[in-house]
């Protein structure tokens, strides 16, 4: 694993994740707008919490679903990358 995947996840203060009903999906709302989320990025977005390291949050997301694909950790990587690059999630320095 490499040194660069023990980091911990917060979600962007400027970023808001919740339910929407009427989209029966999640989304992540902010002062411009709201994007709406696939279900695996709300899984993974649901799992950060400040505390657990990107390594917890895929051990969790193994445990959730124990049948994902062997790349289960690759994609929550790449997704986690893109979710920074995004800023919707931020790590400490």
């Amino acid at each position: 694993m490499s040194e660069k995947f023990v980091r911990t996840p917060k979600l962007n203060t400027l970023f808001r994740l919740q339910f929407e009903h009427a989209q029966q999906c999640y989304v992540l709302l902010f002062p411009e707008g709201m994007i709406k989320l696939n279900p695996s990025a709300a899984e993974i977005l649901t799992c950060i919490d400040g505390k657990k390291t990107d390594a917890e949050i895929c051990e969790l997301l193994r445990e959730n679903f124990p049948d994902a694909p062997e790349d289960l950790e690759e994609d929550v990587r790449e997704f986690l990358t893109h979710a920074e690059e995004k800023r919707w999630i931020l790590y400490d320095a």
